[in-house]
């Protein structure tokens, strides 16, 4: 008795890993990072910060420990992914800085930077101990409820800028909301691909739309109002948009169904109108929203949004350099909701450009991921995920721009604000994990350092 294939095996090839790409791209981003923060010195002071050489070496020990982690633990996984969130960190913390010197008394870069350092932590730790996403689908209904508690926490404590979404004990604050968005995409992801059958194919068919039956679709429907109800107390309209968002982007892609968006369209138009009607707080921003330079003509000063056109205006195409502009007349924003107005105009609209390239690549290699990957969790899943990314960069950049109303959200990794960068690295440690599912040889292959070939074996019999 032996064993042969029955066709031949195709010709062995390579499977590249891409960890020496990843390095040198992180190389790449720390230097560009560290160039930026020696401009803004001398750009202010005339000379290069004393403590460059100290900022660039905590960075790249930061990015050298997550290549490491991702080495080791995740080989095959998406070789851009670290590289544009250390990128995106560095620049971020070079915009923080820059607008520190201006504000000697308020000074975000060092917090930032420890934060960083702690996002940095729990994405190894991710990374390290997380070695099949799929084990997250067993506690769906877990998350759900975390998440839950994590939303209504803020309501017991004072508002701050309008919105209760802040927890602030003993000078330390933190906002469990960002967490929360995490949460509600694991269980989102875990109970539409566990129903997407049900929820494609089952119930009433009204014109082109499959309605699906209320026992599968009431526990997801609840979940989401529930959610969306207890943002909208809080007054906290940005997260309510994007918990929207993610959820008729995760239902469309569950289902195939494209009247849902549609449907989701219409209804965040009503929502809209209604809580921009209803509400003081979002009507106000309604109002700055399609009447920007209103303050200018009552004589009471350009107002943040103002400010914020303004400063994109003198940015111009080529940008007026770093530590060169004057967004910091935006206000106590500056460096949170507007950082944006800042990159647009020291960095011009090709830095700008950039940026949202950086960001667009980010979220389309997060889509890549679950795309490629075989379990129908984890393709929600790191879709989910990187719809969070290109959903949040829509709907800040839109607002700081004067396109939609503002929404009071952080810019992934760009702005101050510890709870969304802690969040963001972890949102990129669980795309990294799923990339390298999604590429590494799969169990019943036979492994020699190539990739072998999965073609039948058979029993032949030989006298």
């Amino acid at each position: 008795m032996t064993a042969t294939t029955a066709d031949a095996l195709p010709p062995e090839l390579r499977l590249p890993k891409r960890r020496g790409v990843e390095l040198v791209l992180l190389v790449a981003a720390v230097l560009i990072s560290v160039f930026g923060y020696i401009d803004v010195g001398l750009a202010k002071n005339g000379s290069a910060p004393a403590d460059a050489l100290s900022y660039g070496a905590g960075l790249g020990l930061l990015a050298l420990l997550a290549h490491l982690a991702v080495r080791f633990r995740a080989p095959y996984a998406d070789p851009l992914l670290l590289p544009i969130a250390v990128l995106l960190n560095g620049i971020g913390l070079v915009l923080i800085y820059r607008l520190d010197l201006e504000t000697p008394g308020d000074q975000a870069a060092p917090t930032q930077l420890i934060w960083s350092t702690l996002g940095v932590a729990l994405f190894i730790g991710v990374i390290v101990f997380l070695r099949d996403h799929r084990i997250l689908q067993r506690y769906a209904y877990l998350s759900v409820a975390t998440a839950l508690v994590l939303m209504i926490i803020p309501i017991f404590f004072p508002a701050v800028n309008g919105a209760k979404i802040w927890i602030r004990v003993a000078g330390f604050s933190i906002q469990p909301g960002e967490f929360a968005k995490i949460l509600l995409a694991v269980f989102f992801a875990a109970y539409l691909s566990g129903n997407r059958n049900a929820l494609a194919y089952t119930g009433r068919k009204i014109w082109k739309l499959q309605l699906p039956t209320m026992r599968v679709f009431a526990p997801i429907l609840a979940i989401w109002l529930i959610s969306v109800g207890v943002l909208v107390m809080e007054r906290d309209l940005g997260t309510s948009l994007l918990f929207f968002g993610l959820f008729v982007i995760m239902l469309y892609v569950a289902t195939g169904r494209g009247s849902w968006i549609a449907i989701g369209m219409v209804l965040a138009a009503v929502g809209a109108a209604v809580v921009g009607t209803l509400e003081p707080h979002v009507r106000s921003r309604v109002e700055d929203w399609l009447h920007p330079f209103a303050s200018i003509d009552a004589g009471e000063g350009a107002s943040q949004l103002a400010q914020s056109l303004f400063a994109f205006g003198a940015g111009a195409m080529l940008g007026t350099g770093l530590g060169e502009g004057h967004s910091i007349l935006i206000g106590f924003a500056a460096k949170s909701d507007f950082i944006l107005a800042t990159a647009g105009e020291e960095l011009g609209l090709f830095g700008l450009t950039a940026i949202f390239m950086l960001y667009a690549l980010l979220a389309a290699r997060g889509y890549r991921a679950g795309l490629a990957l075989r379990d129908p969790f984890g393709r929600l899943l790191a879709i989910g995920l990187a719809s969070i990314i290109a959903i949040q960069v829509f709907v800040i950049a839109g607002g700081v721009m004067d396109l939609i109303p503002l929404t009071g959200m952080a810019m992934p990794f760009l702005a101050q604000g510890g709870s969304s960068l802690v969040t963001n690295w972890m949102i990129v440690a669980l795309l990294i994990r799923m990339s390298d599912s999604a590429r590494a040889p799969h169990p019943g292959t036979v492994e020699t350092g190539l990739i072998a070939s999965t073609a039948p074996i058979v029993e032949d019999d030989e006298s």
